[in-house]
């Protein structure tokens, strides 16, 4: 008979059309939001729901209870669903952990083009003086610096491998990954403090952890460059967005670019909007087309192989990283590094 599958927002048509064809009913459900959510879980009863953006609280397993055994993540992160409710409730969760990653990767490359281009100034000048923007833009190059990568997964390691390839100085921090793991190219650090000494770009790629929450704050802030920018297009948790306010307004570094805040939607009178050093995007990484279909597909594969009974590819991993093991092993650089020319 197949499943009844919950749908809060848009599945591309291949992914529809493998769960069909599995004979699963596929419900579109009322919107996004979790009371959309809770009031579709009491009236149709899923046996399975891919959500991208909707907050997964314990409210929503409660409503669920006892006909939900799925719940897949369309995309790479997790920290909106309550992992332990789901496990109480007996809800195995799974994702897409590698379906936007060369999007993502390619948005954070974006951000700090953006950023050395000084493009908010370009734009905002080129109908007022043409010409003070053409020749009084401070703009730089990324070829010869130094970008410091925070968190070296799926996105971490081809943002470090598209950075190379722009001729940039990489270092990488991920204390959880071992250093034969890392891109060939790349320096791995394994003291957090030099990426924000060293890098004329520091890059978030960690998940939101209590180990990484607020992980960006007025001390490591003012650790960096006064000419350093902060890309994060990981998590909005991860960075304490007053202090990052406190060290754009006051020049203590560049500026930043960010794909994600604390709170999305973005509030209105969020001081960051205000600087002009400062860009925000609206989580929109991992919103290209191609990357949607594989998450889209993805997701779907990870119903069918649930209620074929077989192990699924893509389970959320269930860490704990306050005790998880940490890596102190490095590779020394044999060659000079990448990007690092006499002009």
């Amino acid at each position: 008979m197949g499943w009844k599958i919950l749908l809060p927002q848009e599945l591309k048509k291949d992914a529809r059309d493998l769960l069909e064809s599995h004979g699963h009913t596929l419900i579109d459900g009322r919107g996004f939001e979790t009371e959309d959510v809770i009031a579709d879980m009491k009236e149709h009863k899923p046996d399975a729901i891919i959500v991208r953006i909707t907050k997964m609280p314990r409210a929503v397993f409660e409503a669920a209870a006892p006909n939900l055994k799925v719940l897949v993540r369309h995309g790479a992160g997790y920290d909106a669903v309550d992992l332990k409710a789901a496990a109480d409730y007996g809800v195995k969760c799974l994702y897409a952990p590698v379906a936007n990653s060369t999007s993502v990767a390619e948005t954070a490359l974006m951000l700090m083009l953006y950023m050395s281009r000084n493009v908010t100034r370009l734009r905002d000048m080129l109908t007022v003086d043409f010409y003070d923007a053409k020749l009084k833009t401070y703009m730089t190059t990324l070829n010869g610096k130094t970008v410091g990568l925070i968190g070296c997964g799926n996105i971490g390691s081809r943002t470090a491998k598209r950075c190379l390839a722009m001729e940039m100085n990489v270092l990488c921090y991920d204390p959880y990954k071992p250093a034969c793991d890392f891109p060939e190219g790349v320096e791995v650090v394994r003291d957090i403090e030099r990426i924000f000494r060293e890098s004329d770009y520091v890059s978030l790629h960690t998940p939101n952890t209590s180990v990484t929450r607020n992980m960006i704050n007025k001390e490591t802030l003012s650790m960096m460059k006064p000419t350093a920018f902060l890309i994060n297009t990981a998590r909005g948790a991860v960075v304490n967005e007053q202090d990052l306010y406190e060290a754009c307004k006051n020049h203590v570094i560049a500026g930043a670019a960010l794909d994600a805040v604390v709170h999305e939607p973005i509030l209105p009178d969020m001081p960051l909007i205000t600087l002009d050093n400062v860009l925000i995007t609206p989580h929109v990484g991992g919103n290209t087309v191609e990357a949607a279909m594989r998450a889209s597909y993805m997701a779907a594969m990870g119903i069918v192989e649930m209620y074929e009974g077989k192990e699924p590819t893509w389970p959320i991993p269930d860490i704990d990283y306050e005790t998880a093991p940490v890596y102190t092993d490095t590779i020394k650089p044999d060659r000079k590094p990448v990007g690092m020319y006499d002009y």
